[in-house]
């Protein structure tokens, strides 16, 4: 699960997991695999390294 901020400002966390893809349209949109959209403030960059973080600790549970 990652943490981003809707653009009103209210913070939500969302499933890693889920997110099938990311668009800067200049806001950047989360288009999840439920085919719903989540426009976050952050930009692309820091939701790829949000992903990426969440995984590496994922796989340090793991190994």
């Amino acid at each position: 699960m990652i943490e981003v901020t809707r653009l009103g400002g209210c913070e939500v966390v969302v499933n890693a997991e889920m997110i099938e893809f990311i668009e800067s349209t200049p806001d950047t949109v989360l288009s999840l695999v439920s085919g719903k959209k989540i426009v976050v403030t952050e930009d692309v960059e820091v939701v790829k390294e949000r992903v990426i973080n969440y995984k590496r600790e994922l796989n340090k549970v793991v190994d």
